[in-house]
């Protein structure tokens, strides 16, 4: 069984996705591609890399918050950057967020993400363990816009 999970904090849903996707137990969570939005949905940081990179980790740790986990939870990142060389400048703003044993990482440039101010997209899966992990109520698909 796969449950929704679209936790306050992060800006909503605008169409057929949700923020992070549990599996099985909900050990391991599967979170949707975040990109450089605050709560409200707004773009941080237009042609600014390292904002939007912090951006988008954030919401990845909020999201997992939500969930009792933390950005240590992490096994896996697939970065989608419109700009490589400025994506691999900004490697100091993930030691924020990672400590090592680091997760595994896949980075693509793209020619272009859903909104042409954004300059970076990461998908994260994470394992929380059993004695932190909290089940949120799941998120009915009634509340998409």
């Amino acid at each position: 069984m796969v449950d929704a999970i679209n936790p306050p904090g992060v800006w909503p849903p605008f169409g057929a996705f949700s923020m992070a996707v549990l599996q099985g137990d909900g050990h391991v969570v599967h979170l949707k591609g975040q990109v450089a939005l605050d709560p409200s949905g707004q773009v941080v940081g237009p042609g600014d890399m390292r904002a939007q990179l912090r951006q988008a980790l954030a919401n990845i740790a909020t999201v997992l918050s939500s969930l009792g986990g933390q950005m240590g939870d992490v096994m896996s990142l697939v970065h989608y950057a419109t700009d490589i060389e400025r994506f691999m400048a900004a490697g100091d703003v993930r030691r924020e967020f990672f400590a090592a044993p680091y997760p595994v990482t896949t980075t693509v440039q793209v020619s272009r993400l859903y909104h042409p101010d954004l300059l970076i997209e990461i998908a994260a899966v994470a394992e929380i363990p059993r004695d932190r992990f909290r089940r949120p109520p799941v998120s009915p698909e009634t509340d998409l816009p």
